[in-house]
């Protein structure tokens, strides 16, 4: 890689937000825990920054048992309490609720599917369904698809909080069911050849 590679205009210059973007962003996940991470963070980014999430992600990874829906899904008030005390997140109480909520939620999930994984990746748009255009011009125009809103409507039905469409295309996004980095950005073709090798569930 040079050392001035072209990325996706949304980055900033902020280091933090360029590894991100180079190692993690739509690179396919299948893990549940970094799944259910992944999407608890985007409902917490609802109306901030993203870069302030990275900022507070270990925080957040502290405070919530390191996203172990297991363990997240057995606090109580008294953590919810605890939580709205802790600088290192967002101390957002209707976010903080849904996220021990939406542990709750997963694990049935993982009753019924087998893992997150399993659900999340059911999901996935076939290739046809896919813009042929991703230059930035048509990329940032896309905040919401027909699968992000089945997604979210589907979430809803099963008692997910805070996963709206866009909410859940962002999430999409991120764990790699969907390659949206730009047409003239490196991490573009390693994206596609790791999406090529992945082994679906």
């Amino acid at each position: 890689m040079s050392n001035n590679p072209v990325r996706c205009p949304w980055v900033s210059s902020d280091p933090l937000y360029n590894s991100y973007h180079d190692n993690e962003w739509g690179r396919p996940v299948v893990n549940d825990i970094r799944l259910f991470e992944k999407v608890c963070l985007e409902g917490f980014q609802s109306g901030l920054s993203w870069l302030t999430i990275l900022k507070k992600r270990e925080g957040f990874r502290t405070a919530f048992a390191g996203f172990d829906f297991e363990k997240v899904a057995k606090f109580d008030e008294s953590d919810v309490e605890r939580l709205l005390l802790d600088a290192e997140i967002v101390r957002h109480r209707g976010k903080i609720n849904a996220t021990i909520n939406n542990a709750n939620c997963a694990l049935e999930m993982v009753e019924e599917f087998g893992s997150l994984a399993a659900y999340f990746w059911g999901f996935e748009p076939a290739p046809e369904n896919r813009p042929k255009d991703m230059s930035w011009e048509n990329i940032k125009t896309i905040a919401t698809t027909d699968i992000s809103t089945a997604l979210s409507k589907d979430l809803k039905k099963r008692g997910w909080k805070f996963v709206g469409p866009t909410t859940c295309y962002a999430f999409m996004q991120a764990m790699g069911m969907v390659n949206d980095h730009t047409d003239d950005c490196f991490c573009r073709a390693e994206v596609e050849a790791d999406r090529a090798e992945l082994n679906r569930p």
